[in-house]
């Protein structure tokens, strides 16, 4: 038993299958481990919402957001249930894809040094 509910996994399926052109074209740059060897899931369930990325080693969520979240009361509760686990979000328009792909993986990388893996023994 995963702890998610039904609903939330066939969700995550759905989305998966469904991807958008803006995350199908970040998932190509981030899956399989090519960013600096950090492992990514795609359309992962987080409690009761899904992450369109998430690196778990490191607690980061990138989303590829189109305009329907701009000013979004969902995706403000969303951020702040993921950050109070421990989870960092960024999130990137998808012009921001489409025009800057290399900015956008440079953010994600600089979001990735900045944070210690939690797994790593404590110094």
């Amino acid at each position: 038993m995963t702890g998610y509910e039904p609903i939330t996994l066939k969700r995550a399926k759905h989305l998966r299958r469904e991807m958008t052109p803006q995350e199908n074209i970040l998932w190509n740059r981030i899956r399989n481990r090519q960013l600096s060897n950090f492992k990514f899931r795609k359309q992962q369930p987080l409690g009761p919402y899904i992450a369109d990325f998430v690196c778990q080693e490191m607690k980061l969520v990138v989303e590829a957001d189109g305009s329907q979240h701009s000013d979004s009361g969902h995706d403000a509760r969303r951020d702040k249930w993921m950050e109070e686990r421990g989870y960092t979000v960024l999130r990137f328009w998808n012009n921001e894809i489409n025009e800057n792909l290399e900015g956008v993986l440079t953010a994600i990388l600089d979001a990735l040094s900045q944070h210690p893996s939690p797994t790593s023994p404590k110094q």
